[in-house]
């Protein structure tokens, strides 16, 4: 594909031309020329939108789809769709399908349906056979087939022996260990966070400590293995602590923070709307600031959209029996825009695929063009016009967002909104 892309203000911390509004010449997938004036004369189509802003192309560490198994909450190609449409270039997705993802061939089975796709799809194999925490999967046969990391969503592995295991034997071939962190028997039937808010609704609380003995279970186990650890979705004051103080040890691991958990407090929980029940569920305003500052100060690798369709079925009912999730890929931008800086939410948004062994390409002359074009100024209410998903569980429907997505330029490939 030949694109020229004309007036384009470059967020990208690792480029030359950072800061600067200048014409990107884009000739079969990569960018020959970036200047100030670039003339057309092959007639290439050429990109003109309002307040247009250019980054490296943005990637998203938890991404669920249904597809196998729950085709009814969304399919790769829709979800591929929505990532493009929402700034994303590259997802790595969830094995909570079914049959769970967790052998050789579910693995092809992911990248076959996302070959040639503008998006890349990096599968994250489950960690356990069937993710029931009992027996370790196929873990390097997995990573033979292209699995970047392994993990259960958002099961915790309850037996210590088993996650020291896997964390021994991943090591042999640098292999990344996802541990979703709670104790389930301390959580108990817990639906969100436990405060005064879940006494004065009447709704069973999940206690923080829930999340922080877990972690502080994993770190013991990782400083006596070795091997690689990613915490996903940390959600409280402590597991922010915690993790400093691991890296101040120079332990082997990293974490992630949902946007939504850094946004939303429980207090929203008033209406019992269950697109607000999602795992871990939403804490306090202390929480969510020092989650904030844990991502300033380096000590939270990476956000994500955490983005889980769930079918209107399994959410239309009683606070309690609705299941957890909400979608996130369309308000990831502009939810985050919000909290930080333009130039901190695009370094936010293009940050840990170092952590996963992908390569990110800077926006550079002779480098793959691998971008997404956005506007940072636009602010408007999320509706569910705004959502692409099959599924329509925003946790941010109604709430005022910045920042539109343009769309994407990728594997050759050009999506626009």
């Amino acid at each position: 594909m030949n694109v020229l892309i004309k007036s384009a203000t470059i967020v990208d911390s690792k480029s030359d031309f950072h800061n600067q509004t200048l014409d990107i010449l884009i000739e079969r997938g990569v960018i020959t020329q970036i200047s100030k004036q670039i003339k057309n004369p092959k007639n290439y189509k050429e990109i003109k939108l309002d307040n247009l802003h250019i980054s490296q192309g943005w990637f998203d560490s938890s991404v669920s789809f249904g597809e196998p198994g729950y085709e009814e909450r969304e399919t790769i190609e829709n979800g591929l769709k929505t990532a493009a449409l929402s700034g994303f270039t590259s997802v790595a997705v969830n094995p909570n399908t079914n049959p769970v993802i967790d052998s050789n061939s579910d693995v092809s089975f992911l990248k076959g349906k996302a070959n040639g796709n503008a998006v890349a799809l990096y599968p994250i194999g489950a960690l356990t056979k069937e993710s029931k925490g009992e027996d370790l999967a196929e873990l390097f046969d997995m990573k033979n087939a292209g699995a970047i990391a392994f993990g259960d969503y958002q099961k915790p592995i309850c037996n210590p022996n088993l996650m020291k295991l896997a964390l021994q034997y991943a090591s042999n071939f640098e292999g990344l260990v996802y541990s979703f962190p709670q104790e389930s028997r301390i959580s108990g039937l817990g639906v969100m966070n436990e405060n005064v808010t879940s006494t004065s609704l009447g709704l069973k609380g999940n206690p923080t400590l829930a999340e922080e003995l877990q972690i502080v279970r994993d770190l013991f186990l990782l400083e006596y293995t070795g091997g690689k650890l990613h915490i996903p979705t940390i959600s409280t004051a402590k597991s922010v602590e915690l993790i400093r103080e691991a890296k101040q040890k120079k332990l082997n691991v990293s974490c992630s923070v949902a946007i939504h958990n850094l946004v939303l407090t429980d207090d929203e929980l008033h209406t019992f709307n269950t697109n607000l029940k999602v795992l871990p569920p939403l804490r306090t305003k202390d929480d969510c600031n020092a989650l904030i500052e844990g991502l300033k100060d380096g000590t939270i690798d990476m956000v994500t959209s955490d983005h889980n369709p769930i079918d209107i079925e399994h959410k239309k009912i009683e606070f309690d029996y609705a299941k957890y999730g909400t979608v996130g890929l369309e308000s990831a931008f502009g939810a985050l825009n919000t909290v930080f800086t333009i130039k901190k939410t695009i370094d936010l948004l293009t940050k840990g695929k170092e952590r996963f062994g992908i390569s990110s390409h800077s926006i550079s002359v002779g480098n793959k063009a691998d971008v997404t074009l956005f506007n940072p100024n636009i602010e408007y209410s999320f509706t569910k016009e705004n959502i692409y998903s099959a599924s329509k569980n925003s946790i941010f429907e109604k709430h005022k967002l910045k920042g539109k997505v343009y769309g994407i330029l990728s594997n050759n490939q050009l999506i626009l909104n």
